[in-house]
């Protein structure tokens, strides 16, 4: 299976989890956020960046995760009402802490909360499995200038 994570160069020459947290995970708990696409992790990325923008610092980073690697898969319905918000993320930092300090799988596929209708990796580094997971390709991001352009209009 292949994952896919938007990324600054800085932090493309090896997988870089800092632990702060994010939707899925409390600050300490270090992941990686990866989606099922290149668009899906684009989108994620031009969300969470807040009209910042992009530039050729970005790339896209290719995850090759085996397909034996064990995998918790959460869906739309497993989750409370107000999951989506993306000024409160309890409710899915508490399915994530818990998935992240059971350390069953190295991996948990989530819906996305741009999309739900697609799907994103948080992969613990922290995991035995985690060295099985390999860079596969590392690709320049090239989005159309026009985005980079609405982005910063509504900054």
């Amino acid at each position: 299976m292949l994952a896919y994570r938007i990324t600054h160069k800085k932090y493309t020459d090896h997988l870089f989890a800092p632990g702060i947290s994010g939707r899925w995970n409390g600050a300490g708990k270090k992941v990686l956020y990866c989606a099922e696409s290149i668009p899906v992790a684009f989108l994620e990325s031009m969300l969470r960046r807040q009209g910042a923008g992009f530039n050729s610092d970005y790339q896209i980073i290719v995850l090759e995760i085996p397909d034996n690697l064990a995998m918790l898969t959460i869906k739309v319905a497993d989750l409370n009402d107000g999951w989506r918000n993306f000024r409160d993320y309890s409710i899915c930092q508490y399915v994530g802490d818990a998935w992240f300090d059971s350390s069953e799988t190295p991996i948990l596929k989530v819906p996305s909360a741009v999309l739900v209708q697609c799907s994103n990796y948080v992969i613990n580094t922290l995991h035995n499995d985690f060295d099985k997971i390999k860079v596969k390709e590392i690709t320049e991001l090239m989005p159309d200038p026009r985005i980079d352009a609405l982005l910063k209009k509504y900054k």
